[in-house]
């Protein structure tokens, strides 16, 4: 427990720095640091990483994704990108065919390119949405961990029917329910808490209006998409016989650890926004 509260302590401060210095660059480096070190991890655990070739190849294009859909120029010659990684993973399969399998190949380009894509979806809010970038990533983070928060503490206090025992023994329908709710709420809080910042900062005159229906419902659905992402960690971490993915947060595992939630929440709600922007300006 002391271990979980010191890097606890370390990380969530930083976390706040990084929202609030709210620049640019600073999200899209941070994802790339957080990418390298999940895929990292996964290449540890599955053993992939005794191939250096390979796994050079997969981190060095986890390096530079983030940045191909920031940089323009980059940007352009994003096809080309993919393909040429895809291209000399197989040609490393062909020259090293008696070490390498195509389900190693297969593996490397799927964590290579989903895990810094679906993180970097945190960038993207910033990019397309920088006037209200800091609600609306912290609005999208806190969907994904208050909900495995709440389901943490409803599934230890009153949990009784375990919801898949055989890939997350602990995990109950208790707190399934139990970390919804928690984020509906915790949505409806951030929504008026946002309203309420903005009045204060314009002497008690609104100048937007957050449709916190919207996002209370979209909550529920990011909510249960956390607890996918976290579900599949919890199996592919069974596959590989591993109890965490690192220790880079004593007590809490690795980053990958931390992030599992976050994988299908940061992409589905970076398309909810484009679909429907929740703040609406006041005239």
């Amino acid at each position: 427990m002391a271990k979980r509260i010191i890097s606890a302590a370390i990380a969530i401060p930083l976390g706040i720095l990084i929202i609030a210095i709210n620049s640019e660059l600073l999200y899209y480096i941070a994802m790339t640091v957080f990418s390298v070190l999940a895929v990292y991890e996964l290449l540890v655990a599955t053993k992939y990483l005794k191939n250096k070739l390979i796994s050079a190849l997969s981190l060095l294009f986890v390096v530079i994704t983030p940045f191909v859909f920031w940089i323009e120029q980059l940007k352009k010659h994003i096809v080309l990108i993919y393909f040429g990684f895809l291209v000399a993973l197989f040609v490393t399969m062909l020259f090293k065919h008696e070490k390498v399998r195509f389900e190693q190949v297969a593996l490397v380009a799927f964590i290579s390119i989903g895990i810094p894509l679906s993180l970097s979806s945190i960038a993207f809010i910033r990019t397309v949405f920088p006037e209200h970038a800091m609600f609306l990533i912290v609005y999208t983070m806190i969907s994904a961990w208050i909900g495995d928060a709440g389901a943490y503490f409803v599934g230890t206090f009153i949990g009784k029917h375990k919801m898949c025992p055989k890939i997350s023994p602990k995990k109950t329908w208790e707190g399934f329910f139990g970390g919804i709710i928690t984020s509906g709420i915790s949505a409806v809080i951030l929504c008026f808490g946002y309203e309420f910042i903005d009045s204060m900062i314009n002497g008690g005159v609104h100048t937007f209006s957050v449709n916190w229906i919207y996002l209370t419902v979209l909550s529920l659905v990011l909510s249960v998409l956390g607890v996918v992402g976290d579900l599949s960690a919890s199996l592919i971490k069974r596959e590989c016989s591993v109890k965490d993915f690192g220790n880079i947060l004593p007590g809490h595992g690795g980053v990958l650890d931390r992030f599992d939630s976050v994988l299908f929440v940061a992409p589905f709600a970076y398309m909810m926004f484009k679909l429907v922007f929740p703040i609406v300006p006041i005239a």
